[in-house]
């Protein structure tokens, strides 16, 4: 197993671990969606919407948004956010308050 540690200087940090063996996991299915039992995101807040944008597109599997969006309202402390893939496919939130 591979561990990383993301910290800020004061609050929660992220540890992000991959595994090494065994690699006979089941891939993620293609058509999960967010409604689904398997389903799993992480959301990140950011400064910098586009910019994260930016890089997600080019580290990661895509988007699922059509690209940074408006959120109706400001729901759960939202302005604008996107929903992107990891390499690993995981499906993580970027938005801005």
């Amino acid at each position: 197993m591979r561990a990383r540690t993301l910290r800020t200087g004061s609050g929660p940090g992220v540890e992000l671990l991959e595994y090494l063996a065994p690699r006979d996991g089941r891939p993620l299915p293609p058509d999960e969606a967010a409604n689904d039992l398997v389903h799993w995101q992480t959301s990140l807040r950011v400064a910098d919407l586009d910019g994260a944008a930016r890089a997600a597109r080019s580290a990661g599997k895509g988007w699922i948004s059509p690209g940074p969006v408006s959120v109706a309202g400001g729901e759960l402390g939202r302005s604008r956010a996107l929903l992107a893939r990891d390499p690993d496919g995981h499906t993580v939130e970027f938005f801005t308050p």
